[in-house]
C-alpha cells in the first residue's frame, strides 16, 4: 500500500484550500453574468492547461485523444458535464447561496458511494447505507421548510458524481484530460461570448481593469489547483484524499456563515449536523477498510 507523503499531502493541501477559498473570488465578480464568467474560465484554462501538457512532456496524449472518436465523445460527455457544475457553483456563490454549495459538495461523495453501488454493483456496507440515509433525509428536512428540493447543491452533486463516473472511461491523466475538455468547451464559450458582447447583455464592454483582472484570472484558478491536486495525489492514500476533501465544504461553510452572513437558522440546523454524521460515517468506514488486512489470494 503505497504511503502518504509530505509532498502529497503539500499539492493535495494547496488544492483544497484554493478550492475551498473561491467563494472569495466569484463574489468579487457577482455583478458579471455567471455564463459570463464561465465562459472566461473555460477560454483562459486552456493556455494554462496547454503550458502545464508542454511542460510535462505530454502533449502526445492529448493529441492521440484528438485524433480517436471514442475518447473524443467521452471528452464531449465529462466537458458538458464539468461545465455544468462549473455553472451551478458560480452561480450559488454570486447568489448569496454559499451554504447550499458547501451542502452540495458534502453530499458528492456518499452520493458516488451511491452510484457505486447502483451503477457499479459495489456492495454497500450498513455505515456506508447510513451515510447514503441521512444524507437523503437531510435534503428531505430541507425540502420540507422551503417547499422545494435544494436543487443547485442537487445540481452540483449530481453533475459530478456523473462527472467522475463517465471520467473512468477517458483513459487518459487527469491533466490531459482537463485540457482536451477545456478546448472541447472554448468554441461555444468563444460563441457565448461573442453573442452576448454583440447583443450588449454581457458585462466586458463596461468592465474596469479589476473587472478583466479577474476574469482573467479565472483561467488560472481553474486550472492550477486541479494540476495541484492530480500531482498530490500520487503522493496520498485514496483514502487520505477521501477524508481530506472534506476541507473544501467545511471551508466554504464557514466562509458563508462568518465571511457572507448567510443565514443558518431553521432546517438548516437539523439538516446540516445530519449531513456532518454522514460524513462520520463515510470517514469511519474509510478508516475501517484502510485498517483491515489485505485479503489473501485466491487458490484457483
Amino acid at each position: 500500500m503505497a504511503e502518504d507523503t509530505p509532498r502529497g499531502f503539500a499539492f493535495a493541501g494547496a488544492a483544497f484550500l484554493i478550492w475551498g477559498a473561491l467563494p472569495f473570488y466569484f463574489r468579487a465578480l457577482s455583478h458579471v453574468p455567471t455564463v459570463e464568467v464561465i465562459a472566461h474560465r473555460i477560454i483562459w484554462a486552456v493556455p494554462v492547461a496547454l503550458l502545464v501538457l508542454v511542460w510535462l512532456g505530454r502533449t502526445a496524449d492529448l493529441r492521440t485523444a484528438l485524433r480517436t472518436p471514442r475518447m473524443l465523445g467521452m471528452g464531449f460527455v465529462t466537458a458538458g458535464l464539468i461545465s455544468v457544475n462549473w455553472g451551478i457553483y458560480v452561480w450559488l456563490i454570486q447568489s448569496g447561496q454559499a451554504m447550499e454549495a458547501a451542502l452540495g459538495y458534502y453530499i458528492m461523495p456518499i452520493f458516488s458511494v451511491f452510484l457505486g453501488a447502483t451503477l457499479l454493483g459495489e456492495r454497500l456496507s450498513p455505515r456506508q447505507w447510513a451515510a447514503v440515509a441521512l444524507a437523503a433525509a437531510a435534503v428531505l428536512v430541507l425540502t420540507h421548510e422551503a417547499g422545494r428540493l435544494p436543487l443547485g447543491a442537487l445540481g452540483l452533486t449530481f453533475s459530478w458524481g456523473f462527472y467522475a463516473y463517465f471520467k473512468r472511461a477517458l483513459p487518459i491523466g487527469p491533466n490531459q484530460g482537463f485540457a482536451l475538455e477545456a478546448l472541447l468547451l472554448t468554441p461555444f464559450a468563444m460563441a457565448l461570448l461573442a453573442v452576448g458582447y454583440a447583443q450588449g447583455v454581457f458585462h466586458g464592454p463596461q468592465a474596469s481593469a479589476l473587472d478583466w483582472a479577474l476574469l482573467l484570472g479565472c483561467g488560472v484558478i481553474t486550472a492550477v489547483p486541479l494540476m495541484l491536486y492530480a500531482n498530490g495525489a500520487k503522493g496520498l492514500q485514496l483514502s487520505t484524499i477521501a477524508i481530506s476533501s472534506y476541507l473544501i465544504p467545511t471551508i466554504i461553510f464557514l466562509i458563508s456563515v462568518f465571511a457572507f452572513a448567510e443565514p443558518f437558522e431553521g432546517a438548516r440546523r437539523i439538516a446540516f449536523p445530519m449531513i456532518w454524521a454522514a460524513m462520520a460515517l463515510y470517514i469511519w468506514e474509510v478508516l475501517r477498510a484502510r485498517r483491515a488486512p489485505p485479503l489473501p489470494p485466491r487458490l484457483s
